[in-house]
């Protein structure tokens, strides 16, 4: 399905916009210019007019997934700033929602959890928004988004138009996606306006599939718990490891996870010590066995505690104001006046330790904007 946009008033850009004010690291100098797009419409026009420019263009949602340089950003920024979420379709128990690009996605996991819908429960407390969440594949205790979602609706900036891709379409993979894989100076060709979730009333009773999950439930891997305890089980782990929003918490001034959980060949696990998580993840195109290592693991036993970047011996790397957050090793958190330049250095820091002691190289989840690691 496809077709064109309507044509509506051009967008007021507004220039110098301090990017770390929508950020959830807190980090990130002006940009060039800014839009803050409150439609469907609005955001395609402004998308259309930026590309005709031939200018730099950002798209922005929550700012959970994105580390935006010092330097800012030298073209435009299209904020996805329109919300919502409705029932579209109803069919028995099947129940097809869809949730605007710009819709805060914890909120969105709320309301369906307060309908009675099952599908998204175990994805609480996640920051960014709702059209993130294709992107990346987003995903938590035993689940991502590849597991309820149908489609999505895009606008196609290659074919400047309209167009719905499929679940089919989107090629998903471990936090990945062909949107995340058509990303060109980190923006995509698909722009997400909106997704289409199937879930399903189900009584309240939604099944667990996480082994820490089913723990903190007190019930076995695989059976079900009520929806409402599920959601806040999977609240209190998260923010037990500083996962969850809190403006108080420098904790949780991070993009989440900075690393993603390496995918490497069975014959590299068997380098590790015994004890080292290894999970099952196919085989590559030669038919070689393959493995999702811990990447949490890697980095505490290779000597990144949690943290790290803030010991006497530790604050020359990046004078004390980023460091690994002191509850979980996955997240690069800025600790009050912390720079880009800050938090990459602990994260490379990181990242050479420990493919020094594991031969292993980790890669960042976070868009990186104008900068590198």
């Amino acid at each position: 399905m496809s077709g064109r946009a309507a044509t509506t008033g051009p967008a007021e850009i507004e220039a110098g916009v301090r990017l770390a004010e929508y950020t959830t690291s807190r980090v990130g100098g002006p940009a060039a210019g800014w839009v803050a797009a409150d439609s469907t419409e609005a955001a395609t026009e402004a998308i259309r007019s930026v590309d005709a420019a031939g200018t730099p263009l950002l798209i922005l949602g929550g700012g959970s997934n994105t580390l935006m340089a010092d330097a800012g950003f030298p073209g435009t920024v299209v904020q996805l700033a329109f919300r919502g979420v409705q029932v579209v379709e109803e069919t028995g128990e099947s129940v097809l929602v869809r949730m605007a690009a710009g819709q805060d996605w914890d909120e969105a996991v709320a309301w369906t959890v307060a309908q009675g819908l099952t599908g998204l429960e175990a994805l609480s407390g996640i920051p960014g928004s709702a059209g993130a969440t294709p992107v990346q594949n987003v995903g938590a205790y035993g689940s991502d988004v590849s597991r309820t979602l149908v489609s999505v609706q895009a606008w196609d900036r290659q074919a400047d138009e309209l167009v719905e891709l499929s679940h089919e379409d989107l090629r998903f993979g471990y936090r990945d996606s062909v949107i995340k894989r058509s990303m060109l100076d980190s923006t995509p060709r698909w722009v997400v306006l909106s997704v289409d979730f199937r879930l399903h009333r189900s009584g309240s009773i939604a099944p667990v599939r996480f082994a820490q999950l089913a723990q903190a439930l007190g019930v076995d891997e695989g059976e079900a718990a009520p929806l409402e305890t599920v959601r806040h089980q999977v609240l209190r782990l998260r923010a037990g490891k500083g996962m969850v929003l809190d403006p108080e918490d420098q904790d949780t001034w991070s993009t989440g996870s900075f690393f993603t959980n390496p995918i490497v060949p069975a014959s590299v696990r068997a380098h590790l010590p015994a004890d080292a998580p290894a999970y099952g993840a196919g085989q590559d195109e030669d038919g070689e066995k393959l493995v999702k290592l811990s990447a949490a693991w890697l980095i505490d036993r290779a000597g990144f505690g949690k943290g790290f970047g803030l010991g006497p011996d530790e604050q020359a790397i990046a004078g004390a104001r980023a460091s690994l957050s002191t509850k979980h090793t996955l997240a690069v958190t800025n600790r009050g006046n912390a720079s880009t330049a800050d938090l990459l250095a602990i994260a490379r820091t990181v990242r050479d330790g420990v493919e020094a002691q594991w031969g292993v190289r980790l890669h960042p989840e976070p868009v990186l904007v104008g900068c590198v690691l």
